[in-house]
C-alpha cells in the first residue's frame, strides 16, 4: 500500500447514527517522523472518506498505526464527528492536490539523497524525470475536478 512513502492501514470499523464507516491511517514520512492522518469511509462503497485533522506522530510506520489502534471508539466517533465538522466540498480537487504536495515532497527527499551522495546521480535523475511526470499527470487532472462537489 505505499504510494511514495504514504502507508493506508484499516484500523477499526465504527458505528455513528446507524452507519458503518471504515476508519484507517494514511501515514507519511515528514523528514523527521512519520504523521498519521485518520480517515472515515462509509462501509460498502467505494468514497474514499473524509480525513480527521488531528495527527497521530510516530518514530516508525508501526508506532503510528500502533498509537491508532490505542484510540477507544469513543475516541474515534469524537474524531469522526470533528473531520464531518470540517468536511471539504471539493475532495477530488483536495485529493488531487494532496497528491501533488506528496509528490513535490518525496522529490525533494530524492534531490536531497542524490545531492549528497545517498544515491547515484543516474537513478537520482531518472527519479526526479518520474516523479515530474507524474506531477504533470496530476495537474492535467486538475481541470477536470476543479468546482465539482462531492
Amino acid at each position: 500500500m505505499a504510494d511514495f512513502g504514504v502507508v493506508q492501514q484499516h484500523i477499526a470499523t465504527i458505528g455513528v447514527d446507524g452507519r458503518s464507516y471504515n476508519v484507517s491511517v494514511k501515514i507519511a514520512f515528514d523528514g523527521i517522523e512519520y504523521i498519521g492522518r485518520l480517515w472515515f469511509a462509509e462501509a460498502l462503497t467505494t468514497d474514499s472518506g473524509i480525513p480527521d485533522h488531528g495527527a497521530i506522530p510516530g518514530r516508525s510506520v508501526d508506532e503510528a498505526i500502533e498509537f491508532s489502534k490505542r484510540l477507544t471508539t469513543e475516541d474515534l466517533v469524537r474524531r469522526y464527528y470533528r473531520a464531518r465538522a470540517d468536511k471539504r466540498r471539493y475532495m477530488h480537487l483536495r485529493h488531487a492536490v494532496d497528491e501533488i504536495l506528496t509528490k513535490v515532497k518525496y522529490m525533494n527527499r530524492v534531490a536531497v539523497t542524490m545531492r549528497t551522495g545517498m544515491i547515484d546521480a543516474d537513478g537520482g535523475s531518472q527519479e526526479l524525470d518520474q516523479i515530474q511526470q507524474q506531477l504533470h499527470e496530476v495537474v492535467d487532472r486538475l481541470k477536470g475536478v476543479a468546482g465539482v462537489e462531492d
